[in-house]
């Protein structure tokens, strides 16, 4: 057969790639002038709100003010574009505040006894029978530790690390979800978990820190909770932040959370960091030194024991691998649903 009479293929063999869908913007369109602008008013209302009231530590004080800054970036969009946000992170907000409560009354319960000596012993095995809280505290505070006495310079820093537990995670999720809210949703996923997996565990293991253990003469005397000693000079509220509220647990201890969320946050920096300058690169093996500055400010301030970071640790690397195995069995149905509402509105 002559090439002139072959036949053409069937229409069936042929294969039609679709186009792919580009999903419309979240936001209207905003000048650089305005979003300059409102940034400023939002700073200003930020920074005066932290100097005479406290830095925002609450779940709600933090989600109002994420919730103001996008507003402030996108200042020229319609109002729909920013109940947006409100409707995406109405269930983190639910989730969160059980957390806060259920962890509030845990202590209340009376589902278990308080572990009081278990952590000292294990703490003291790890470190040839030395206490790492009372070690660093003589030799960072003082003999004795007062909450009195006059911080260092570097208890600044010490309080600045432990502050960013409120903050960090959040921030990184309000980004995500304004610029790839295809990575905002696991992000949160992970964040989410690893709160409610710590819940279940103070509920289920409640144990008294190091400076609780001191009061109740576990320990000696001069071991004293000094968390917010670095911010005593700054500020006529700087101490306001680190008031226990009605709803705190004092014997939510293990694991430590500051330090789970710490090492969760950098484990998911470095992973979205692989692929980058050499600058990038080098900035990226830096990020474990947030987690490691957490846990040491932890262990000083009498906060945790070690045995309290190593358990956080575990617990992040169980939320990683059970997301993880999670999302290759049901994929993103959230996302799926987005998406299509997104191109039904572009259309």
């Amino acid at each position: 057969m002559s090439p002139r009479t072959q036949s053409a293929p069937a229409p069936s063999a042929t294969r039609t790639v679709p186009p792919p869908v580009v999903a419309p913007p979240r936001y209207g369109p905003t000048s650089r002038r305005a979003r300059t602008l409102a940034m400023l008013v939002f700073l200003a209302v930020l920074v005066a709100w932290s100097v005479v009231l406290a830095p925002p530590r609450s779940t709600y004080q933090v989600f109002g003010f994420l919730f103001a800054g996008t507003v402030a970036w996108h200042i020229q969009a319609p109002w729909r574009d920013h109940l947006a946000f409100l409707r995406d992170w109405s269930l983190p907000l639910v989730l969160l505040t059980v957390y806060l409560y259920s962890r509030g009354i845990a202590d209340d319960l009376g589902f278990a006894t308080v572990h009081v000596t278990e952590p000292i012993e294990a703490d003291r095995a790890l470190f040839g029978g030395t206490l790492p809280t009372e070690a660093l505290q003589g030799w960072l505070c003082g003999d004795p530790c007062l909450r009195t006495t006059q911080p260092a310079w570097y208890d600044v820093g010490f309080t600045t690390v432990y502050y960013t537990h409120f903050v960090v995670a959040p921030v990184i999720a309000a980004v995500l979800w304004v610029r790839n809210r295809d990575a905002w949703v696991p992000f949160m996923r992970r964040y989410l978990s690893l709160n409610m997996l710590a819940l279940v565990i103070y509920i289920t293991y409640p144990m008294a820190p190091p400076w609780m253990a001191a009061l109740d003469g576990y320990l000696t005397p001069d071991i004293a909770r000094i968390t917010a000693r670095g911010w005593f000079d700054l500020s006529p509220a700087s101490g306001l932040h680190h008031q226990m509220s009605v709803v705190s647990n004092k014997v939510a201890a293990m694991p430590s959370l500051h330090a789970g969320v710490a090492i969760l946050v950098t484990a998911y920096a470095m992973l979205r960091m692989r692929h980058g300058s050499r600058l990038v690169q080098t900035l990226r093996w830096l990020l474990p030194l947030y987690p490691l500055l957490m846990s040491f400010t932890l262990v000083y301030y009498a906060e945790h024991y070690v045995v309290d970071v190593i358990a956080g640790l575990l617990a992040v690397v169980a939320v990683l691998v059970g997301c993880h195995l999670w999302e290759r069995r049901y994929p993103d149905g959230w996302l799926a649903a987005r998406r299509a509402r997104d191109t039904k509105a572009s259309a």
